[in-house]
């Protein structure tokens, strides 16, 4: 029996050990396949990756932006002023939008601004408003002598039919005009007063806000008197109404103060749907 070198058995098995590893290793890198970046589908015309405009989150009513009816949402807006520019309840505006939260409103996010279709058929939102058993006062024009001597304001006015619509105006508060109407810097009368005069409604209406929401207008209430007009009362002392409260020409809603204002007045105004005008031209001559 031969006999076998162990040694040099050893050896070659080791070297042919390692042979097939390295045989391996270069057949692995030829089939492996070269790591590169991945490849981006986008959209046509866009630098966004298709899916990105998922993750975006859109504001709500971004599909109406620009179009008649709507309003996009600009910094410092609130819904009170937005509703009061466009000649609307800040509660209308809500429901018409869907938006859940009346104090919560986002840049960018579209409101509608007008009546549904369904609803624009309505042509007075008040035409004979009865007031609520919980009112405080009952309009000046029913009220006997006794009481007429309180609301003077109601009682010495003559009623005098606006320029465009069959609304009867008073004025809505006894005092002085301190301050007349000015597109830009006054966009209403000032009244003087003492702190508690009474502020009396200008026409039928329905109180469409009561608050201290709006900045610049102190305790504030809104009445909505027909499709096209509304009246503001700002800076009183006292606010007598609620809203949804159907009210008649004559009758209190507020006493006069000076909230968020630098002396006792009531600041009126008249809106046009939606747009601030001369109430003077409404109101009749003293």
């Amino acid at each position: 029996m031969m006999g076998v070198d162990m040694t040099g058995l050893k050896r070659w098995l080791g070297l042919s050990l390692v042979s097939t590893c390295v045989l391996l290793s270069l057949v692995a890198c030829g089939t492996r396949t070269t790591n590169r970046a991945p490849v981006e589908e986008r959209m046509p015309g866009s630098s966004m990756p298709v899916g990105a405009e998922a993750i975006i989150k859109l504001p709500q009513g971004f599909e109406n932006a620009g179009k008649p009816g709507y309003y996009s949402v600009k910094p410092g807006d609130t819904l009170t002023r937005i509703a009061l520019e466009n000649g609307q309840s800040p509660r209308d505006i809500a429901q018409w939008s869907k938006v859940e939260d009346i104090n919560r409103i986002e840049v960018g996010q579209v409101l509608r601004v007008v009546p549904p279709v369904s609803q624009e058929v309505v042509v007075q939102a008040v035409t004979k408003p009865v007031v609520s058993a919980g009112s405080l006062t009952q309009p000046a024009a029913s009220a006997p002598a006794s009481a007429a001597a309180s609301a003077p304001v109601a009682a010495n006015n003559k009623p005098t039919p606006a320029n465009d619509a069959e609304i009867s105006w008073i004025w809505p508060a006894n005092g002085v005009v301190l301050a007349g109407f000015d597109e830009v810097k006054n966009k209403g009368l000032d009244i003087g007063g003492t702190a508690g005069d009474p502020v009396v409604a200008a026409a039928d209406g329905r109180v469409v806000y009561v608050g201290a929401g709006l900045r610049g207008y102190g305790n504030l209430i809104i009445l909505k008197h027909d499709n096209v007009y509304l009246t503001a009362y700002a800076h009183n002392q006292t606010l007598l109404v609620k809203e949804d409260q159907a009210v008649l020409k004559g009758q209190k809603i507020a006493a006069m103060g000076n909230s968020d204002a630098d002396r006792v007045k009531l600041h009126f105004e008249v809106r046009r749907q939606g747009k601030p005008v001369d109430p003077a031209k409404y109101l009749p001559a003293r």
